[in-house]
């Protein structure tokens, strides 16, 4: 059975983003009615992803389905969901940029691709190309492949992992989705809290790829194919980013067609799109080649605001904006904000995530919904460019360990002695995180610099810190974080907010930066074209002279930080003191009297715990999500009780 069921035309259609789910199984005990049920469920729980339409298909042993949010053929009723003439089954949640090339080729090959949607060539590629289909795709997917001659599923994950799935293995059964939080409608009776998943998430702010915070649940990790196989599972890389260096920085003529193209593929759609603008160099470059591409098109630029002046880009970005020719739009984000949109992320998607610009980031694509289904974004151009401050601190790092320790001990002094500051990204605040974790080796103090919640306090809190290997090529530092954030961070706490806050809202956020030809370019780089003295991003920033004002290049990287240490200190207080007091906490090992007494220091400004705060407050939401998802599967399994007559 195919079921594809389109909106029709003439109702109000909610505007929410694509998703994709599913299960295999070959227990006899779940029955192909059952693995129906258990599916839709899932596809209800999407619901909020796709208001064009869903397919839903059922085959021995395996139902899938898909809804639809359609920036491309949006006048034809075609899921993301497919059956072509070999049995060959494809669930996508994304975009193939290259469908064009592909469909030509294939065509060459004698393949007859009817429909035209993006997702139409994939089945076709797997069956020209067997398992390395997806070496020739190029954009950003999380897909499912079933292949009935072989009794074959796959999923995968793109490159960046822009995108994202979820899948469980319960027995012989396989479960997956692209939430959480559907995914754990189909495995309720097994919901449990994995440690290990909760220390990386309380270290990070996020749990990286393959974990999760739930045991039995795993994440695709970007690059990676899953295949599911009768005689068992089996990971599969089917990229990584390249390792080798260029002898000499080439030339900037060299990268503009490759960064343009990426742009004019990564809009290459059938609907209004816009841009999310701040203040800095990523996103105004992106936006000023987006505009030198599609001149005539009408481009809107989407800005965060805040009252607190330190944290506010909206003056430089509104200035940006008039001189391109985009209209500007902002959002105004306030912390009576909070509250109410964490926990509608949260019961949406099921994972906590804790950036606090999650918040604002879903609040500007909720106002940009109302106008585009898409949004193009700067993620990226950090982690591959070289762009962030502990990329210095890395590079400075072993000139301060060689100065004779008296000096060292006097500079420790004085920086610690620095006045605890609610600013955005405060020099005290960098040096705070550049003296602390010297005697450990390169990748270990990047993590401890970069963490939600230092080890320190993990211990402090009752959580063992999860214990990492860090073995690296000294010489090749700033190479190792690189690949450390692009593969981390980057997929599983950025691109993951950018999913979970946009699709929230029906909005896909696409990052140029981060197409294959773009990535791969960047990789290529030769460290001083990254981080030379002081200087960050150094070749992008002579690359976006030719596009932007010098004041703009050079600016200072501010990044979309939230007021969060003074909102702690203010409307927020009690709302995350109950939080931090919660059984929740408790129950999964943290100690709570340890959590108040990191609050008493950051209300006190011993020290600025905002991150760790907002860690717990955020681990504390969800736990209470969670627990409402046992209640309520213990209330659905509960038999009727049907009384018996009285004689």
């Amino acid at each position: 059975m195919l079921r594809w069921a389109a909106t029709p035309p003439g109702i109000d259609q909610s505007p929410y983003m694509c998703g994709i789910c599913g299960i295999l199984s070959r227990d006899a005990g779940h029955p192909q009615p059952h693995l129906e049920q258990q599916a839709s469920m899932m596809l209800d729980a999407l619901a909020h992803r796709g208001p064009h339409g869903d397919a839903f298909v059922s085959r021995p042993n395996l139902a899938m389905a898909t809804n639809r949010l359609a920036i491309r053929g949006v006048d034809q009723h075609q899921p993301p969901l497919l059956e072509y003439e070999a049995g060959v089954v494809v669930a996508c949640n994304g975009e193939i940029d290259n469908h064009r090339e592909l469909r030509r080729s294939l065509a060459e090959a004698g393949h007859a691709i009817t429909h035209s949607t993006d997702v139409a060539v994939l089945a076709p590629l797997y069956l020209e190309h067997g398992l390395s289909f997806l070496e020739h795709v190029q954009g950003v997917f999380a897909l499912a492949l079933w292949d009935s001659r072989h009794q074959r599923l796959i999923l995968a994950r793109d490159r960046a992992g822009e995108r994202h799935l979820y899948y469980a293995v319960i027995g012989q059964t396989v479960y997956f989705a692209s939430e959480l939080a559907a995914l754990v409608k189909a495995c309720k009776p097994d919901i449990e809290v994995d440690a290990a998943g909760l220390a990386h998430y309380l270290r990070s702010g996020y749990c990286p790829a393959p974990s999760s915070p739930l045991k039995h649940i795993h994440k695709l990790c970007p690059g990676e194919m899953v295949v599911i196989e009768p005689a068992g599972i089996r990971h599969q890389r089917y990229w990584d980013m390249p390792a080798e260096k260029a002898a000499s920085v080439p030339s900037l003529h060299t990268f503009d067609p490759i960064f343009r193209e990426a742009v004019r593929r990564q809009s290459d759609i059938d609907v209004d799109y816009g841009v999310l603008l701040s203040g800095g160099i990523d996103s105004a470059l992106m936006t000023a080649v987006a505009r030198s591409i599609r001149p005539e098109k009408k481009l809107s630029a989407y800005c965060i605001r805040f009252s607190e002046a330190s944290f506010d880009e909206g003056q430089h970005a509104a200035q940006l904006a008039r001189q391109l020719g985009c209209d500007f739009v902002e959002v105004n984000v306030s912390a009576q904000d909070v509250p109410s949109t964490l926990r509608e992320l949260i019961r949406a998607n099921g994972e906590p995530l804790a950036d606090p610009a999650w918040i604002p980031l879903s609040l500007v694509t909720k106002r940009a919904s109302q106008d585009v289904r898409l949004l193009l974004a700067g993620e990226g151009a950090d982690e591959l460019f070289g762009g962030y401050p502990t990329y210095l601190g890395a590079r400075w790092a072993s000139l301060y360990a060689n100065l004779p320790p008296p000096v060292k001990a006097l500079a420790r002094r004085a920086i610690e002695a620095l006045p605890t500051s609610d600013k955005k990204v405060t020099l005290s605040f960098l040096l705070k995180r550049f003296i602390r974790g010297q005697e450990l080796d390169g990748l270990a103090r990047h993590l401890l610099w970069t963490a939600s919640i230092p080890p320190i306090w993990q211990r402090k809190l009752g959580i063992a810190p999860p214990v990492d290997d860090t073995r690296h090529d000294a010489s090749r530092l700033i190479d190792t974080i690189q690949r450390y954030d692009f593969g981390h961070s980057l997929p599983d706490a950025l691109m993951a907010k950018a999913d979970r806050g946009a699709m929230l809202h029906g909005v896909e956020i696409r990052a140029p930066f981060l197409d294959q030809s773009v990535i791969e370019f960047a990789a290529g780089l030769p460290l001083e074209a990254r981080v030379r003295g002081l200087t960050t991003k150094v070749f992008l920033k002579r690359y976006a002279l030719d596009y932007l004002p010098k004041e703009v290049v050079t600016r200072r990287k501010r990044g979309l930080s939230v007021p969060l240490a003074a909102w702690l200190r203010g409307p927020l207080r009690d709302w995350a003191q109950a939080h931090l007091a919660s059984a929740g906490l408790a129950a999964v090992g943290i100690d709570t009297q340890a959590a108040q007494a990191l609050f008493a220091e950051h209300q006190a400004r011993a020290s600025d715990h905002a991150r760790a705060i907002w860690t717990l407050v955020v681990l504390s939401e969800w736990l209470q999500w969670l627990d409402s998802e046992r209640v309520a599967a213990a209330v659905k399994e509960e038999p009727v009780l049907v009384p018996v007559p009285q004689p």
